[in-house]
Parts: structure tokens; sequence; C-alpha cells
């Protein structure tokens, strides 16, 4: 049961963060944060990689360096899929590869928690 819900949460934040991405804002009230927009982009790319590597840990009942390196290299191609289509597709975003830089620095922070959570139950 929890294998499935961490599924269905990892390809629900997957579609979100699509939808966030892609979608004009320009009519919402913005909040004046200097960089608010990588912030953001790090939080998607730091839940994103939780919830498919927690998804494979369960599934695997354990998780490797390699199985997690795919995932990393999952979200960097997703994050620039994304930049990629607000170039191309959207009049209100624009691709900006310091938003890849936000992506995988959340990437890599979660890598960083499973490393710390694998060192943890092997001591």
């Amino acid at each position: 049961m929890l294998k499935k819900t961490i599924l269905s949460l990892a390809i629900g934040w997957t579609f979100l963060i699509l939808v966030l991405c892609l979608v004009n804002f320009n009519d919402l009230p913005t909040v004046k944060v200097s960089g608010a927009d990588k912030y953001g982009h790090f939080v998607f790319h730091l839940i994103f990689t939780l919830l498919w590597g927690y998804y494979f840990w369960l599934k695997q009942n354990h998780i490797t360096y390699t199985k997690l390196a795919y995932i990393i290299l999952t979200s960097l191609c997703f994050g620039i899929l994304i930049e990629f289509l607000q170039g191309a597709f959207t009049k209100t975003r624009q691709a900006d590869s310091i938003d890849v830089v936000a992506n995988f620095s959340g990437a890599m922070t979660a890598f960083v928690v499973f490393v710390l959570i694998k060192t943890a139950k092997k001591g």
C-alpha cells in the first residue's frame, strides 16, 4: 500500500512540476523575494528525487547509488525539457539555464539525504 501511495505521489508531483512551470501566473499577486523562482526549482527537484528514490527503495527493499544517479539524471533531463518547453511554447515564461542549476542542486541535495540515510542504516 505504501509503495502505491509513494508512486502516486511521485507521478502527481512530476505532473505538478510540469504544470507549475508552464502555466501563466502573471494574473496572480507576486511576492517580492529575490530568487524565489530558483528556490522553487530547487524544492521541486529535491522532492521529485526524494519521492522517486523512496519509491524505488520501497520497490527493491534498497536503493543503489547507480539507481539514484539515474533518478538524478532523469530529474536533470526533465528540468532541461521544461526549460526548452518554456522557451519554445510559452509567451510568459522563458528558458533559464540558472533554473537548471537550481533543479540539479535540489536533486543532489536529495542524493545527500539518501547517502546519509544509507550510512546511518549501516552503522
